[in-house]
């Protein structure tokens, strides 16, 4: 006990360390399924998964996954009822950080099978995947 007294500021400062380390892998999976580009590749080829872009139209006619389907995020309440419900969707944002929020709007609208690109198009990227900047196919 006299070690933890005699410590007591190298513990906290190790605790809170570790919390902060551990805290962008934890909330950025909180109530969120989220897959790899490798994953979201096989799904789209063996599972005819569809690819919901959740950037502005201005973004996502910078560069985009090539089949992907712009849904604005501000617009998933409204539009939802417009992406098939009988296919797996995946979410892909810029890099990972809202495709959570937009996969629990899209759960919430009955959707079973959605789930987010981690680490969003930046990922896609840097995996050395092809974008496109042909004109947006909005959903």
């Amino acid at each position: 006990m006299s070690f933890i007294l005699d410590n007591i500021f190298i513990i906290l400062v190790a605790l809170i360390s570790g919390a902060m380390l551990a805290w962008p892998s934890l909330s950025r999976t909180r109530g969120t399924k989220g897959i790899d580009v490798t994953a979201a590749t096989q799904i789209v080829n063996q599972q005819h998964g569809v690819f919901v872009d959740i950037r502005s139209p201005e973004e996502y006619n910078q560069g985009h996954i090539a089949q992907a389907r712009n849904l604005p995020i501000d617009q998933i309440e409204a539009r939802a009822q417009t992406l098939p419900k009988n296919k797996p969707l995946i979410v892909v944002c810029a890099n990972g950080r809202q495709a959570g929020r937009a996969v629990a709007q899209l759960q919430s609208k009955g959707f079973e099978n959605v789930v987010a690109l981690q680490g969003g198009l930046a990922a896609w990227q840097e995996a050395g995947m092809p974008v496109t900047t042909r004109p947006a196919r909005r959903s």
